[in-house]
C-alpha cells in the first residue's frame, strides 16, 4: 500500500529540490529542458505536505523528450510510468515500491500544457499564508480519511485547488 502521509513543513526541501535539479539537467542535455520548477506542497514554505519533492520540467516536444529522458532519469533512480493514461505528460517517480519510500515526481510537460497552472497555485499560497494554513489543514483532513488511496485524496483537493485558482487570478 501507498499510504498517504502529511508532515510539517521542512526547509530543506528548497535544497533537495536544486540539488535534483542540478542532477537532471546533467542527464538531460542539451537544449531538451525549457524550463524547470519546484512545485507542489514542498514548494511552499511553512506547508505541510506529503514529503515528495514535485518537479515540473518544460520541453519543447514531448516526442524528443521520451528519446532521452526515459534512459537519462533512470541511471538517477526514477522509474518512468509507461501506462500513464495522460497523453500531454511524462511521469517519473524516485522511490517507487519495492524501493523505500517515494522522494521525488517528476512531470515533464510541453510548454502549452494546463499542468503550468499549479505555479499559479504554488505562488499564490506562497504569498497568502492563511490560505496556505486553510490548505494544510483540508490535506491533513483528507490525508486521515484517505490514507490509502492517493486518487481519492487528490480528488478531495481538487475544489480548493479550483477555488483558490480562481482568487489568484482576480485582478
Amino acid at each position: 500500500m501507498d499510504e498517504v502521509i502529511i508532515v510539517e513543513y521542512n526547509p530543506h526541501w528548497k535544497a533537495l529540490f536544486e540539488r535534483e535539479a542540478a542532477r537532471i539537467r546533467e542527464v538531460l542535455t542539451g537544449n531538451i529542458i525549457s524550463r524547470i520548477e519546484h512545485f507542489g506542497s514542498t514548494a511552499v514554505p511553512g506547508l505541510a505536505a506529503k514529503p515528495i519533492i514535485d518537479i515540473l520540467i518544460g520541453v519543447r516536444s514531448l516526442t524528443e523528450a521520451k528519446q532521452i529522458a526515459i534512459s537519462g532519469l533512470e541511471t538517477l533512480g526514477y522509474a518512468y510510468w509507461f501506462d500513464n493514461p495522460d497523453p500531454q505528460r511524462m511521469f517519473f517517480v524516485k522511490g517507487l515500491p519495492p524501493k523505500p519510500g517515494r522522494t521525488h515526481h517528476i512531470h515533464i510537460v510541453e510548454q502549452d500544457s494546463i499542468l503550468w497552472e499549479r505555479l499559479i497555485f504554488r505562488d499564490y499560497l506562497r504569498e497568502h499564508p492563511d490560505e496556505a494554513k486553510r490548505y494544510a489543514q483540508l490535506k491533513h483532513y483528507l490525508a486521515q480519511r484517505f490514507s490509502g488511496d492517493r486518487e481519492a485524496y487528490t480528488r478531495g483537493k481538487s475544489k480548493y485547488v479550483s477555488f483558490v485558482l480562481q482568487k489568484a487570478r482576480l485582478p
